[in-house]
């Protein structure tokens, strides 16, 4: 496992935008900056299932993309590269505080972290999904960062929630699990209320350093 975990840094490494010389580090201990860039693994608090998502669409509400809560930690489709808004002036490596409006971009698919008013397909909540890809975003992919407690900038070890834009869900999962199709899996949907199973934290991952102030 800690091979595929090399393997995976050098690639990213590899990927990143070309005017940025920092070096990627392993989240191994707890206290590391999430910054924009950074490769990231969401655990949710509760359950510990981490959140996924796989070219499956849903078989009901928007047919888009779904999204789940997966029970293994070794799994390549739990990645979610942190991105800000296309209007921001947010830089690769820049620190992201508490209260803004960043998107998660699902590594393997490309596409965005998402919600809308459809249904979800156990609960009847809020559905997530994945939309869009590279160049295809609105702002169904905007959640706002809330830091729980008393922290500014978001580091690995806080809990926090994601705050829908549009509709105003929290994102959540909770022990209703899937059947067919994703069996073992559970429902990962929004809520407009906060519940303690809307809190999450980020978990693996490969972390970029603060970038220098120039």
């Amino acid at each position: 496992m800690a091979l595929c975990f090399f393997t995976f840094a050098i690639v990213l490494l590899l990927t990143l935008d070309s005017d940025d010389n920092s070096t990627p580090v392993s989240a191994a201990s707890e206290g590391v900056q999430i910054t924009y860039g950074s490769v990231i693994k969401m655990m949710h608090e509760r359950s510990k299932f981490r959140l996924h998502s796989h070219d499956v669409p849903y078989g009901s509400g928007s047919g888009q993309q779904s999204v789940t809560g997966f029970p293994n930690v070794d799994d390549s489709n739990s990645y979610w590269i942190v991105r800000p808004t296309p209007d921001s002036s947010a830089k690769q490596g820049d620190q992201i505080k508490s209260g803004t409006i960043i998107r998660l971009q699902h590594m393997r698919t490309r596409k965005w972290l998402h919600s809308h008013l459809h249904a979800s397909p156990i609960s009847g909540n809020l559905e997530v999904s994945c939309f869009g890809g590279d160049s295809e975003s609105d702002t169904g992919d905007y959640w706002r960062i809330d830091i729980e407690g008393s922290g500014k900038t978001w580091r690995q070890d806080q809990r926090v929630r994601l705050h829908h834009v549009d509709t105003g869900g929290y994102l959540h999962s909770h022990d209703k699990k899937y059947s067919r199709i994703a069996g073992g899996q559970q429902e990962v949907c929004g809520v407009r209320e906060k519940r303690a199973d809307n809190v999450w934290l980020a978990a693996e991952g490969v972390y970029l350093p603060v970038a220098e102030s120039k």
